[in-house]
């Protein structure tokens, strides 16, 4: 893509002020949970990003750092590139800086005009200003012309003019982030600390700083990110000598399939097609690279982006690759007369077992996302665009590598064969229909509301437990469903296996949305589905394979947060009247320290509850099943790509990965023995 060396305060377009990010921040940055937290992160990282797309700047920094003094236990994160500097120079339609102008104004930058930003990643000039209204304090040096410039800002008010600075007093304001900036050319330093009245947490997490990184690092090939993290890795504080980690990834895309793949059987060579596609009505381009690469599991993993922004809703993007994964594939298939007809594959054969990443790169002013935090995108060309640029690369791929192009029919044939059975099965177990929940497993103890958004499901193991559970369950809401022994390992089972165990089917049944195909999410008959088990070593075992099935095969259960494991205690801590039912041997002993305190000849008694069949029905509803008082654990995936690499080696085939896990985590296991 042309891009100009001209950047400069005639190219900044101004739309409307600030005002709406405090009263609505939701809108955008999406939350102001943790997630928004580090969304400001991103947009401030992004808007560097946005230079090495146009051809500016090779080497990003992110300081991470936490506040002194009165904002102690706050975090605060520093970006420091080598692009082209914001334009400092007066801007003529406001009368300020366009320094100022980009940092305080919505949609004002020069991503909305074509001269200096052919694609960008930031939210379209939001990004900056977004992130200085949320901040209780921002500071911004540019460096251009061997000057530095420098403006402050709190909630996004300019604390005054931009102003030149000496180098001194530069170093003095940075001493830890300064020392790349000094030695650039030209480039942009911006810190910012969060304000904590609107975050429900201001500091930083490590690990998502790193995913974050990772991710930019591997779209941008040749592009060399540094973190350099000050803060501890428990979170408690800052420390003199940082962590710093490097991320440079020649391979781009190829090296993502491959670290995405890596706890995983690969079944052939990554395959990577790349192109640029014009629209022949505009003349717009948009560039298109896809990366592929099937392996031995049953499960799918695809990640898009446009302009380095990550799509967890996919879009148009993902559906034009789609549509060109199924033409090629069943056109090679009956070209080469690989697949019978009968047995030809669906698109929802193609997912089985597939890691691809699909990047575009478009014109900023023209893409279109579904909402400001851009989950999704919306443009249509897009589609054309991806679907023709992987179809004639992945085409071609086929032609030269034979033996790659069976080894993918096979696997997505073997997938088609499955699917078939899988029905079959379903059929041959359950009349139709009745795994959506026509017909209620005999177990299954329901409760009376038919509003499954007050209703919860208890799965306990063993009718002993069982048995409790249904004595101390309000039955007005809770229903249970006991399980009789462990159930299969569902890790590397389809859904024939799993609707022809029996104890999985009837839990398919007794939840009602189906699975698989049938999959209906407003047919979920409880909004609360709890893992109940005991606390030892089988127990968790048991919660673990419970976990495995609704992470592989009802995902959606996960996703809307309706899963949850229950917590119940390991001690009754006893002594005259008083009863304190107790969650770790750590709380034991500190209950016991404080009962001799102040009774010092108390007579205290320690039962150690071996599992759930111990308790009688009240004390399993005092500490276990009753709102007020229980303790639940929702279930949540914040990073599905270490979560499916955890779940494929605990509870996948190969064994050596699983004992090196054991082996490096070991020390770190609480074993009730």
């Amino acid at each position: 893509m042309a891009v100009t060396t001209q950047y400069k305060a005639s190219e900044i377009k101004v739309l409307e002020g600030l005002e709406p990010v405090r009263k609505r921040p939701g809108m955008y940055i999406g939350s102001t949970d943790a997630r928004g937290l580090h969304h400001l992160a991103k947009e401030i990282m992004d808007n560097a990003v946005d230079e090495a797309l146009a051809g500016y700047g090779k080497t990003i920094q992110l300081f991470h750092t936490q506040v002194e003094g009165a904002e102690q236990g706050v975090g605060a994160i520093t970006v420091v590139d080598n692009g082209r500097g914001i334009p400092v120079d007066m801007h003529a339609q406001a009368g300020v800086s366009a320094l100022e102008v980009v940092m305080t104004k919505l949609h004002a930058g020069g991503k909305f005009e074509e001269t200096a930003y052919q694609a960008s990643g930031g939210l379209h000039g939001v990004g900056a200003a977004a992130v200085n209204a949320l901040s209780i304090l921002m500071r911004v040096v540019v460096k251009r012309d061997k000057k530095y410039y420098f403006q402050e800002y709190s909630i996004g008010v300019p604390q005054a003019p931009v102003k030149e600075i000496k180098e001194k007093e530069f170093t003095a304001m940075f001493p830890l982030q300064s020392k790349a900036l000094l030695s650039y050319e030209t480039g942009t330093l911006v810190y910012f600390v969060p304000d904590k009245t609107l975050f429900s947490t201001v500091l930083f997490n490590s690990k998502t700083l790193i995913d974050i990184i990772r991710d930019r690092a591997y779209l941008m090939a040749g592009l060399y990110f540094e973190l350099h993290d000050y803060v501890n890795m428990n979170g408690s504080g800052e420390q003199a000598t940082p962590n710093i980690q490097h991320f440079y990834f020649e391979g781009g895309i190829r090296s993502l399939v491959e670290h995405m793949n890596m706890s995983k059987k690969p079944l052939h060579e990554v395959v990577y097609t790349s192109g640029t596609w014009t629209d022949e009505t505009t003349g717009k381009k948009i560039g298109v690279e896809v990366s592929l690469q099937y392996n031995d599991t049953y499960t799918e993993k695809v990640e898009s982006y446009a302009n380095v922004i990550k799509t967890p809703d996919g879009g148009t993007h993902l559906t034009g690759f789609r549509m060109g994964l199924n033409k090629v594939l069943k056109d090679y298939a009956t070209k080469n007369s690989l697949v019978k007809e009968k047995e030809m594959f669906s698109t929802e054969d193609l997912k089985e077992g597939l890691t691809a990443v699909v990047f575009i790169k478009m014109p900023s002013n023209d893409i279109q996302f579904e909402s400001q935090t851009k989950s999704k995108l919306n443009n249509s060309e897009a589609q054309s665009a991806v679907y023709a640029v992987f179809k004639d690369g992945f085409e071609v791929f086929l032609e030269e590598n034979p033996k790659a192009g069976r080894i993918i029919v096979e696997k997505v044939s073997l997938a088609a064969r499955a699917r078939l059975a899988a029905r079959a099965a379903k059929d041959a177990v359950i009349r139709k229909g009745a795994l959506e929940g026509s017909t209620l497993p005999g177990k299954l103890a329901d409760c009376q509301s038919k509003e499954a958004s007050e209703s919860e499901i208890y799965i306990v193991e063993g009718d002993s437990a069982g048995g409790s559970a249904k004595q101390a369950r309000n039955r007005v809401f809770q229903a249970i469903y006991p399980l009789r022994g462990k159930i299969l390992n569902t890790e590397r089972s389809r859904l024939d296996k799993i609707v022809a165990f029996e104890e999985l089917k009837n839990l398919v049944v007794a939840i009602g949305a189906g699975i698989g195909e049938t999959f209906k999410s407003e047919k979920i008959r409880y909004h609360r589905i709890i893992l109940m088990n005991d606390a030892d070593v089988d127990g968790e075992h048991i919660t673990t394979l419970g976990l495995t099935f609704f992470y592989r095969h009802l995902p959606e259960v996960i996703e809307r947060g309706y899963l949850y494991i229950a917590m119940p205690p390991l001690f009754k801590v006893s002594y005259g009247k008083e009863n304190y039912y107790i969650y770790s041997e750590e709380e034991r002993d500190e209950t016991v320290e404080r009962i001799k305190k102040a009774t010092p000849n108390a007579q205290i008694t320690i039962q150690r509850f071996k599992g759930l069949g111990e308790m009688n029905p009240e004390q399993l509803w005092e500490t276990t099943m009753n709102p007020t008082t229980r303790m639940l654990k929702q279930v949540t995936v914040d990073d599905a790509d270490k979560a499916d690499k955890v779940f494929n080696t605990l509870m996948g085939d190969d064994v050596p990965p699983r004992k090196k896990f054991i082996q490096t985590h070991a020390k770190l296991a609480n074993l009730d023995i």
